[in-house]
């Protein structure tokens, strides 16, 4: 997540009116917050490519459903990437994700700005009455967004406030066709294709065409049910991985499949579509990293995107905590390869690097290249150090070929080796399929005009590509050409700090009926790193303490500060307490400048 500080509102503050190009999700019609009064409404700041956003969106459908009738939820998009401003690809992402309420497309960030919502997501309660009553940024709040939207409903009751009733959502009509947002594909044994019907909740056999259908592998709606092939039961899968044949005898399955917003790992056998977990408790993961073997059923996972064969196991993107993690079929064991959690671009030796958001991987049995979206960057592993081939940070990206050092991509999320040894990306985000050549240290195009394509797999001399939001696989060729195209960054404003100390502080108190739970140690731990890390002339590393003073050179304009907090709590008074961990990890892009602020302080919400 790419966040920065939130602040709780002041009392009684009128919420500013929702302002933005266009609405979703409303049968046609424009919302005003006029419209919504009586209801309590939930703003849920997002954008399509950031995966703590899409965690955000299946936190609230139990809560939309808890509340439908005095609840309303309503999404505003808020880009982060060039892309993701374009109306169709808002309009898209809606669907694909299978958003449940009104949505506002905020291309310039206007309604964004009007609540000072500085991090993705960002989450903001509305009462009844029209007044802003809490703010909170990032993932895991829906235990707290129960409580306070239970005691407004109480309290307007009581005051007569409260109109209970449908709300404006209308939902779009069915989408016709044989695959509805396809993430990713794999060549099969048979020479067919296995592609992952992502927005449909299934896997789905193509003949080597790409078109004409031979069977489908799950129910095709959203759920977690192993069994046969009809009855078994997917969320949003992506990536798949076949196993070695003689593994796959051993082990009952032979390939497996990233089951990504079930925070699970599947197993698939072929002959019959028979479908196994075989990794992942089905919890999100929200705990403190460890680099050991754990068994792999219970191991908490968090949105596993993509899978490969290397090195003698299985190899995982985790998307949604910036890891690259391993699994071992045969002892039924998994844990961390690489990562730490931190979100932003670090290379070196294992596994104290920096990933964002990886979401496609591939091997060519030396390196483990991956595709890691939110820096815009083809990185590799090889002999467990990381490196960076193509990508220069969170906050830039384009389309530019060249050199690999100059070269930009923009939120790949596919690629495959070619036969060469060069490497196919799926350049999402640009609509583009980029080559690049380790011989040469040099970056291509291949294909342009593409609708958001996703993988990219090479199978029968053809090298074919996941063209997601058109719907279909297709075949492009292999010819080079070099695009001068254009450097973007991030639009979002940098945090103004002056040079020097900084009085830094994360605020965090128990929710109510907790407490801090000393019981294994120190509650509390805070991890503040910098990108570039010369930003941080001291108060960089690992503590317990909440408060750190920090010293910001004077001789770096800026960058990110990057900063872990986590509290652990317990229930107060009661017998047989249930314990909780409440984390939360910013990059907060700042600004040396005289004068400014010589504080910043961040709120961690339980």
């Amino acid at each position: 997540m790419d966040a920065a500080p939130t602040t709780p509102p002041q009392a009684r503050v009128r919420a500013p009116e929702l302002t933005g190009r266009g609405w979703l999700n409303t049968g046609g019609k424009d919302l005003r917050l006029a419209d919504l009064r009586g209801k309590i409404v939930l703003l849920d700041f997002w954008t399509t490519c950031c995966v703590n956003c899409l965690h955000v969106l299946d936190e609230l459908r139990p809560l939309e459903h808890k509340y439908a009738d005095v609840l309303v939820t309503v999404g505003v998009h808020s880009p982060k990437f060039e892309h993701e401003r374009d109306a169709a690809t808002v309009a898209a992402a809606v669907e694909r994700y299978e958003v449940g309420h009104p949505v506002l497309d905020d291309p310039d960030l206007t309604t964004w700005k009007q609540y000072a919502a500085r991090a993705w997501p960002t989450l903001s309660v509305v009462d009844p009455e029209g007044y802003l009553v809490a703010s909170m940024a990032g993932e895991g709040h829906a235990e707290g967004l129960d409580r306070l939207v239970a005691k407004l409903v109480a309290d307007h009751e009581e005051r007569g406030t409260l109109h209970r009733g449908d709300g404006p959502y209308v939902p779009p009509p069915p989408a016709s066709g044989v695959l509805r947002f396809p993430g990713k594909a794999l060549p099969l044994p048979s020479g067919n294709l296995l592609v992952s019907d992502s927005a449909r909740h299934r896997l789905v056999e193509l003949l080597p065409d790409g078109e004409t259908l031979v069977r489908v592998i799950g129910s095709g709606e959203r759920g977690r049910t192993d069994g046969p092939a009809a009855e078994a039961a997917f969320s949003e899968p992506a990536g798949m991985a076949l196993l070695p044949e003689h593994l796959a005898g051993e082990v009952g399955y032979d390939l497996v499949v990233a089951d990504t917003v079930n925070h699970l790992l599947r197993g698939v056998r072929l002959a019959d579509g028979e479908v196994t977990t075989i990794a992942g408790s089905g919890r999100q993961w929200r705990g403190t990293v460890d680099y050991h073997a754990h068994d792999a059923i219970a191991v908490d996972l968090s949105s596993p995107w993509d899978v490969v064969w290397h090195d003698g196991r299985v190899v995982v993107a985790m998307a949604g905590i910036h890891q690259l993690w391993w699994l071992d079929p045969l002892k039924r064991t998994a844990g961390v390869w690489a990562g730490t959690t931190v979100e932003s671009l670090k290379d070196g030796p294992l596994p104290e690097v920096f990933l964002s958001q990886p979401s496609g991987v591939a091997s060519d049995g030396k390196r483990l290249w991956f595709a890691d979206s939110e820096t815009s960057a083809l990185r590799y592993v090889e002999d467990d150090v990381m490196g960076t081939a193509v990508g220069q940070g969170l906050f830039d990206f384009g389309h530019v070929d060249g050199k690999a050092a100059d070269a930009l991509l923009q939120h790949p999320l596919g690629l495959c080796v070619l036969p060469d040894g060069s490497i196919a990306i799926a350049d999402t985000y640009n609509g583009a399929v980029r080559r690049y050549d380790p011989a040469t240290d040099e970056v291509s195009t291949v294909a342009q005009g593409l609708a958001e394509p996703s993988d990219v797999v090479f199978a029968d001399g053809r090298l074919l590509v996941v063209e997601s939001a058109a719907h279909r696989v297709v075949a492009v060729g292999l010819a080079d050409e070099v695009v001068a195209g254009k450097r973007h960054q991030v639009k979002r404003e940098p945090l103004p700090l002056a040079p020097g100390a900084l009085s830094f502080t994360v605020v965090y108190e128990p929710p109510p009926g907790q407490k801090l739970d000393d019981t294994f140690g120190p509650p509390t731990r805070l991890e503040v790193t910098a990108d570039p890390p010369e930003l941080l002339v001291s108060g960089a590393g690992v503590g317990t303490d909440l408060t750190r003073e920090l010293v910001l050179s004077p001789d770096v304009d800026g960058g990110v500060l990057q900063v872990v907090a986590q509290a652990a709590s317990c229930d107060s008074d009661v017998e047989n307490a249930a314990c909780h961990l409440t984390r939360q990890d910013w990059g907060v892009p700042v600004r040396i400048e005289a004068g400014a602020p010589g504080e910043l302080s961040l709120v961690l919400r339980g």
